[in-house]
């Protein structure tokens, strides 16, 4: 096959070609738009929100110490109640829960995102064949009143082409597909919390409504021996049909206690159920017959603010989008600017099998392709407001999360230790009405009193014993929303409780 020599103009194009390809190949800039941090003035940067709770402080002056120290939050939080069933409960729930495999579907899409975005880097390779059959025009030929004959035909090429980012669009792209990845992550972490806690709460309240009803039950049984001891009173002619209907209305009242606790029990273990996977009647049968909800022994660990802001997933994944909307401030810069691309192509035109391929068939070209939309009717100027508009928008959402992360942490923390404080009170006043209702049965069997005041004591203890079951159902409400506060339990390694911390600055 024939070569076609290149004359020294030709040569001399082509180094001059390569020579402009690699001086743009190594042209680089620094990207537009201001590099991530985590901003001087927000409020996550505050001395005092890294400090130890407040409510801590107050609780620890106070007589008898604070019910919480200052040590790290386990990984495993549920697991501070040494409940075997609600371990297992809480982890079938981390690997079925419908809203986590929304979220872990939502993290794959993400990350195929971030994928297409890192395409962008690197070269791109087209190829197309087109085998026809037919003939050219004879003009196209030069060639007067000749009409070519028909035959087969064949035409390829092949080409590569490489955008040169020079004023870093690509890689602040890439910056904010990333940081929108690992917010993602995090809003993942923050349903596994969410998933996790309610999972601990359906458990402690369908087994706190059995320890209530098991309360109500015994009350209802006193009553009822009350009630049979009255009518025997009655019929010994010692007291009058009107003690009787009071015994009889007491029993009744206690017993329309019963129902609402039947039903809230049900609803927490359908709850259960749906957030393990399962169907509403597919609940733990042995859970349908508890009464001894989950307790804690000793004092709950609660770290300090700092611990909280690396913690939690939402504050997470609040300053991730933070460093997202930032980034894209230098996509939106870079529009003003214009883009270059390196291409590389090399074809065949069109010819017979024969002559396909050879010399005098073959074009090749190589060089810069600029193309720049110059600036001039200000929408580049619109996005980047835009850009910078929603930057702002998402620091003062990041500024809400960790206020809003504090508060409930301060809130959850004085919440708990005030219900400690009245479960206490609330024990010494069932003590008092239980022994003033045990005095009050033995003067009435002794005739001494009247049936009214019995039957206000026995009023007093029904009601303490069920204040009292209240309370130590509130008291667990109240230490799983004082987990949930603190936004443990999304670890991955239980021997280290913090990961992924809140990043100070990025690249």
């Amino acid at each position: 096959m024939r070569r076609a020599l290149r004359s020294p103009v030709q040569s001399s194009r082509i180094v001059a070609a390569l020579s402009l390809a690699a001086l743009l190949a190594a042209c680089s800039t620094t990207p537009k738009g201001p590099d991530y941090q985590v901003p001087a003035n927000a409020v996550s940067q505050r001395p005092q929100a890294q400090a130890a709770f407040m409510e801590q402080q107050r609780a620890a002056s106070e007589p008898g110490g604070a019910p919480y120290v200052a040590e790290p939050l386990p990984a495993h939080w549920w697991r501070l109640f040494h409940d075997e069933q609600l371990d297992g409960l809480v982890q079938k729930a981390l690997v079925h829960n419908t809203d986590l495999r929304q979220a872990a579907a939502h993290l794959e899409q993400v990350q195929a995102m971030e994928a297409e975005v890192f395409g962008a880097e690197k070269p791109s390779v087209s190829m197309n064949a087109a085998p026809y059959f037919g003939h050219p025009s004879g003009t196209s030929m030069l060639k007067k009143d000749y009409v070519p004959p028909d035959t087969f035909r064949y035409s390829g090429s092949i080409g590569v082409s490489y955008q040169l980012d020079l004023f870093g669009q690509i890689r602040r792209a890439v910056e904010s597909s990333q940081a929108s990845t690992e917010a993602a992550v995090a809003a993942l972490d923050l349903v596994k919390v969410n998933v996790a806690a309610s999972t601990a709460r359906a458990y402690a309240d369908a087994c706190a409504t059995g320890q209530r009803l098991e309360t109500a039950r015994h009350s209802v049984e006193l009553q009822r021996q009350a009630l049979d001891l009255t009518e025997r009173l009655q019929h010994a002619g010692r007291v009058g049909e009107m003690d009787a209907a009071r015994a009889r209305s007491q029993l009744e009242q206690l017993q329309a206690a019963l129902p609402p606790l039947l039903a809230q029990r049900q609803s927490a273990l359908y709850r259960l159920a749906t957030l393990t996977g399962d169907l509403p009647e597919q609940f733990p049968q042995a859970l349908a017959e508890c009464h001894t909800p989950p307790q804690l022994t000793g004092t709950i660990p609660v770290g300090d603010g700092a611990a909280l802001l690396k913690r939690r997933p939402d504050i997470r994944q609040a300053e991730r989008e933070l460093h997202a909307a930032t980034a894209r401030i230098g996509v939106a810069m870079a529009d003003r600017y214009p883009k270059i691309s390196l291409g590389l192509s090399a074809g065949s035109g069109p010819s017979t099998l024969a002559r396909f391929g050879r010399s005098e068939s073959l074009s090749f070209s190589l060089g810069p392709l600029i193309s720049w939309t110059l600036p001039n009717n200000g929408v580049a100027n619109a996005r980047i407001a835009q850009a910078e508009a929603s930057t702002r928008q998402s620091a003062a959402r990041f500024d809400g999360v960790v206020l809003n992360a504090l508060r409930e942490t301060e809130t959850a923390l004085n919440q708990y230790a005030r219900e400690l404080d009245r479960r206490a009170a609330l024990q010494r006043s069932r003590e008092a009405a239980a022994v003033v209702a045990d005095q009050a049965r033995r003067l009435y069997q002794a005739g001494k009193v009247g049936y009214l005041d019995a039957l206000d004591a026995e009023r007093a203890l029904a009601a303490s014993d069920a204040t009292l079951a209240a309370s130590e159902a509130t008291l667990v409400e109240e230490q799983v929303q004082l987990f949930l506060a603190l936004g443990g339990g999304w670890e991955r390694d239980e021997n280290n409780a913090v990961e992924r911390p809140v990043r100070q600055s990025a690249r």
